[in-house]
Order: C-alpha cells, then structure tokens, then sequence
C-alpha cells in the first residue's frame, strides 16, 4: 500500500491524500518521497489537471514529520563514503520539493506551471511543514490544538528539506530565528501572522480548491528578478547587524556544544549570499554535516527513539492494563501539589491529603493558580478550569481514599513518617491499591516493611517542579510485584511524562550520578579552583547549571542531611569529607541557597542571582596555579558518567536507553551528548578507560575504571552494539 493516493475532480484539480498506513499521524520515510514525486510528476503531465492539492488523510493533522528512525539509519545505509551518500540523498529530497516549487514553469521566464497548494487539518511540523513551503499557497484550517513549526534543532539536527532556506526567504533571517533556532511552534492563527502559512480557514481543501481555479500567480519571490531579503541579506547594513547578532546569540545560548544549531546559522549565512539552487546545496551539505556528527545520531536516539520506546512500555511487565481511575496524594507540599495538579490534568480523579485542611486546601491552590496562568495566556479557559479543579478533592479525611487504586504519598522523608503514613493508608484502601512512595533517597525495600503487601509496594520519584520536569523514576523494591511496576508505568503514561525503572540502591539512579558531580564542584572549591572556572567549564561541556549554582537550587541544608545520612549508613568508607567541610561552612554560615537568598552565589531581595559570593573566595582563596579547562570538564563528567556505568554493573540500571534518557530529562545531562553511555560511545571506550586511569592517578580512587568499561575498553566495544535495546551488564 502507498501513502500517498491521487484523485482528480470535475474541475480539474487533482487532490494528492497522504495517509500514512499504521500510523496516527502522517510520517514521511524514503518510499513515501518516490510516490510523491511520481504523483507530481502525473499531475504536472496530465492537461486535464489545473492544479494540485496536497493535504491529509488523519483527522486534525497533516505530518508529524520524517520518521527519524530513518535519519538515524541513513549514515550507515550511506554505503562506503556516506557522506557523499547522504547528501545525494538530501539533494533528492530537495529535487522532490523544487519540482513542486516550480511546478512546470519555463525556467527562463517563469510563465506557465500548475498552481500547487497545501491543505493542512491541523499539526503540521518538520518535513510537514518542509512540503507546504514548497507549495505555492498553505491554507491551514482554523484548528487551535494544531502547532505548526520546524522542531528539529530539539533533536539535534536542524530542517534539512529546504525548509531552512525557504523560511528565512520568507521572512527574513530575524523573523525565522524563533522557529529555526528555537524550535518554536505556532497555532495557525500565530503562524499567519508570523508569514509561515499563508490563511486560515474553516475547509482549507474547498479554499485551496477556489484559489487554483482563481488563476493565480504562482512564482515565488526567490524566483522573480530582484528579489531581496526580507530585513536584509548578510552584505546589507541592516542584514549584517542581524547576523552579527544572531551569532552571538546561538553562540551564547548553546555555549558552542550544539553542532546543528552552529550548522544551521552557517546554512543561512551562506545560503543568503548566493542564487536559491545553489543556497539549496549548501543547506544540503551542511545537513550532511550534522548527520555524519555522532552527536546529532546520538541526540536522535535518546531523545526521540528511545524516549518514545519508553514512553511507550518498552520495559512494562506483562500485566493486564493498569490506568488509574483515582489516585490518592498523601502530602500537599510542592511535591504533593505537583503530582495532584499533573493528575487532574490528564483527567484522573484526585484525593490530596494533608494533616491540615488548610494545607490541603492550599496544595489544591496550586492548580487553581496553574490554571489561572493559562487562562491569561490563553492556553486555557475557565470551565477547563473548573473541570480541572472539581476532579481534586482536598481533604483532611482518610476515609475518602477508600476507593483510589493508586497512592502517591509525598509526606516528609522519613522512614518512621512514611511508614506511619503507609499504615494509615492501608487501613482504609482496598487490597488491589498499589502504594507509590515518593522518594528521593530512601530505599524502597526497607520503606516497604510498613506496607502489609510489599508485592504492591513501589517507589515513584517525581522530579521538581512536578509540572515541568518530564522524567519519573520508577523503583522497584525487592519484593515489588509486575502488578505495581505496570500500575505505576501506565500513570507516568497517563500524565504524560517519561518513564524509567530501576532497581532499589541509595540514591537510586538519578541522585546517584547527580551527587557526585555536585561534590566535585565542591570538592574543587576546597582544592582553590577558581569557582568561575568549575561553573562556565560544566556550562561549555553542556550542562544546565554548574555544580555550584545547582546546589544552591536544590538547597545547601539538603545537602548537608543528605551527606550525614550516607556517612551514617558508609561509616568508615564515606569519601566525601572534603565536600563536607565547604557544605556545612555554608550551612554555618546560614548560606542555605536560592531559598535563603544566599549560597555559593549572591541573591537580591527578589531572589534574583548577582554573581558568584565573594565570601566564598575569602574562606578558599584560589590556588596560584588553576587547572585547564578540559580537566575540569573531564572531572565533571566522569563523575557522573561512571556512577550511570556502576549502576549497569550493580543491575540498578537495567536498560543502557533508561540512563541516557533518565539522564538527560532528569538533570540535564549535555544533551548534545546523547547521554553518559552514548557520550562514552562518542569518545570510545579505550579512551574512556585511559582518561580514568590518569584522572584515578591524580585525583583519587573514585575515578577508578569500572570492570565493565575496562573490560569493553579491552574489546573495543561500544555499549549500544554491545547491550542494544537491553542491558545485562555481564
């Protein structure tokens, strides 16, 4: 079967139906550019045809984009010299598209040709947004759930299909910054008045019917003589500015780590200088260039491959399904408030308690205000509202969990209060409820003793703010049952975020890594390391936050109880007395962190940050001689990378896919990177290994090689060939 078909009415208009077969939303792979291409070519061929339609066959939308489990795979189906292979076929691509562009015209005077427009029902992103610019008009319906817009620079690479050089011929390069270097997307409405699409309208097919029959114009600007750039080419004093400008600000933002964000601003510079066909080219080579960069392959697979594996089940149980009828929230601090507002809005039934009806009621405030600033950002309205609110039922009452399959209870971390807590729980809800402790440290096995079915028992670690943070983190105890993991797999995707499944170990996964890159910017502060340097090193290597400025975000006394509870636990073989002594001198000195107005950096009145605190420098002055910057980073990372490779070995991490998700949706691990396994394939295991053993030589044992990254080091191996979709770390 095809996905595309062609049916030519009374009038001469033939209407090209893209329907990808098996899937809900259109995606365009290899065989799909041929049938378009020989359906075009039909229609330009036939003189019974006036004009050509292209629109959709899935309700509300027109493409999801290119399946990029294809791009993925196109370097290595490439054949010997795949860069030469890969722009060819981005060249193909391109011919597909520029002969819908000029659609039959006389190449010398631009007359004759088919009108050619695009009917979109609704969602039309990358390649469905690459092919609508192409045509000759867009007509998009009036679908305000619809986004439109070219998110590829989200996943590493950046609209290869022409539609980088024919958006900012459209609207010039400061226009299309937004949509190219941001990613962002638009309803239609929003993208008519940007100039991405052309109308918005109630039947885009009868409109775009009406308008072939109207005889129109259809040569593109780019194509007429005299042309100009919108808002000025780079030679144009005005578009000089821009593009000075939009250096510094992709430089600034992305810190130098993003190839596609860096090939992308070259595309467009040099594109801008030269006839269209040739700025197609070099789109076309500069595309080839981030393909054949294994950051963008890397990016590819965590972030859309393997985060859409997970999202769906790829690790669930065989257990019949478990989607949560009502869920009840035990605790309605930010936490609690979090994971009922996230609830509610996937339309889940919501009982928030707390000891107090006035904290409870104050926890239920926290989606009222959610809710109210979507509603003046219009991205929400009062009976959505009201509905939200109505499904949570804030109380005092235990009674009322009574019929909740799920508990989420988010009390304070303690053993002796979540076990109280578990009881009080159990004593009211019947014996098919699984019980899901929110934890971000406590071991779910020992929490588990309280539950009078540890087989329903289960750890469930939300990320704050509970709303933003996209990752959930799913613990499994030792006794934990399939029942409990399915239960707790199906609400993550009931509430639309991502999951991973560990096995229970102090810290889990995520704390586990997160930790010791924390105490290395500390432990650094301690040895006289310039503070600047060890922040802007992790910012350059791609990290979110410096170690330092995340400790102040997490909040220095948590650090501080965190670290007295793994002495306690670690006695004599605890490590990190170093970090300890600059932690708690903070704490000493009341420096609690951004909660505090105060820590490694300096706050206002307002909480806004001022600068790293000089006090710091008073108490560890810096050393005379600083480190080089690749030593730092180096330091930074290993830190983290070899606790994901300890959890493989441990069993904790189960799926090498889990950690690099895990790790960058859960504390932003360089996302250019791919994640820690996928950054050791980048650099090579024997590298890797060799790095360890000099950073263990100079800076201590806890850079010591593992046996499994010695062992792959030895083999040559890469974990993605070596573990595949699974992992067994012997």
């Amino acid at each position: 079967m095809t996905d595309f078909t062609m049916t030519t009415d009374k009038d001469g208009v033939a209407t090209i139906v893209w329907d990808t077969v098996g899937k809900s939303m259109n995606v365009m792979n290899q065989q799909g550019f041929t049938d378009l291409d020989a359906l075009i070519d039909q229609a330009l061929a036939d003189e019974a045809v006036k004009g050509v339609i292209i629109t959709s066959g899935k309700d509300g939308s027109f493409a999801g984009g290119m399946d990029l489990n294809i791009i993925a795979k196109m370097k290595d189906s490439a054949g010997d010299d795949p860069a030469r292979g890969l722009f060819e076929g981005v060249m193909a691509m391109h011919g597909v598209l520029r002969k819908i562009e000029r659609a039959g015209m006389d190449p010398k005077t631009n007359k004759g040709g088919k009108p050619i427009a695009a009917a979109l029902p609704g969602t039309a992103l990358g390649i469905g947004l690459e092919i609508p610019l192409a045509c000759h008009r867009i007509f998009a319906a009036d679908n305000p759930k619809a986004k439109i817009g070219l998110p590829e620079i989200m996943v590493g690479i950046f609209p290869g299909a022409g539609g980088t050089t024919r958006l900012v011929r459209k609207l010039g390069a400061m226009a299309a910054s937004p949509l190219l270097l941001e990613g962002k997307l638009n309803d239609p409405q929003a993208a008519k008045r940007a100039g991405v699409i052309d109308e918005v309208v109630a039947d885009p097919v009868a409109a775009a019917k009406d308008w072939i029959l109207s005889n129109p114009a259809i040569v593109k600007p780019w194509d007429e003589k005299g042309y100009k750039m919108p808002g000025g080419a780079p030679y144009h004093p005005a578009g000089f500015m821009t593009f000075v400008g939009a250096s510094a600000m992709v430089n600034g933002k992305t810190m130098g780590v993003y190839p596609a964000a860096k090939a992308l601003l070259s595309a467009v510079y040099e594109g801008a200088l030269v006839p269209f066909d040739t700025a197609l080219k070099i789109e076309a080579r500069w595309f080839t260039n981030v393909l054949m960069n294994p950051s963008s392959s890397a990016m590819i697979r965590s972030l859309f491959i393997n985060k859409e594996a997970l999202e769906k089940g790829a690790n669930r149980p065989d257990a019949p399904d478990q989607k949560v009828k009502q869920v009840g929230v035990i605790g309605a601090g930010m936490m609690g408030a979090g994971i009922a507002l996230v609830s509610a809005l996937a339309g889940i039934k919501v009982v928030l308690i707390d000891a107090k009806q006035e904290a409870a009621d104050k926890g239920k405030s926290y989606t009222a205000d959610y809710m109210d600033k979507g509603i003046a950002r219009k991205k929400a309205t009062e009976d959505e509202k009201t509905a939200v609110l109505g499904l949570i039922n804030a109380t005092t009452d235990y009674a009322a969990l009574k019929d909740c399959d799920l508990i989420v209870e988010a009390v304070f971390e303690d053993v002796g209060v979540k076990a109280e807590v578990t009881k009080k729980v159990q004593a009211v809800t019947g014996p098919d409820c699984i019980f899901a402790t929110n934890t971000s440290t406590l071991p779910i096995t020992e929490l588990a003793k309280a539950s009078n079915d540890p087989a329903k028992f289960i750890g469930i670690h939300f990320f704050s703010p509970v709303d933003k943070m996209m990752l959930v983190e799913i613990i499994k105890g030792e006794k934990t049952g399939d029942v409990a993991v399915a239960k707790a797999l199906d609400f993550v995707r009931q509430i639309r975020k991502t999951p991973i499944v560990v096995n229970d170990a102090r810290f889990f996964y995520a704390n586990r890594c997160i930790i010791p890159y924390i105490n290395e910017g500390i432990r650094m502060v301690k040895e006289g390391v310039e503070p600047a340097l060890i922040e802007n090193a992790a910012k350059l290597v791609g990290m979110p936050l410096g170690p330092l400025q995340l400790v102040d975000e997490t909040s220095i006394d948590l650090g501080v109880k965190i670290a007295k509870a793994t002495r306690a636990a670690m006695g004599e073989a605890y490590p990190d007395g170093a970090v300890d002594e600059v932690l708690f001198w903070m704490a000493d000195q009341n420096r609690l962190g951004r909660k505090s107005n105060s820590g490694f950096y300096a706050y206002d009145d307002k909480g806004k940050r001022l600068g790293l605190w000089d006090g710091l420098a008073a108490q560890y002055p810096a050393a005379n001689e600083q480190p080089d910057l690749v030593t730092v980073q180096h330091r930074l990372l290993f830190a983290q990378v070899l606790e994901a490779v300890r959890a493989l070995e441990d069993g904790v991490l189960t799926d090498i896919r889990e950690g690099d998700v895990g790790a960058i949706l859960g504390w932003g691990f360089a996302p250019w990177s791919g994640g820690p396994f996928s950054w050791l394939d980048i650099i090579g295991a024997p590298y890797a290994a060799e790095r360890c053993d000099q950073l263990t030589a100079q800076f201590g044992d806890r850079f010591k090689t593992p046996d499994l990254l010695r062992d792959m080091a030895d083999k040559g191996q890469e974990f993605y060939k070596r573990f595949g979709t699974g992992a067994k770390a012997a």
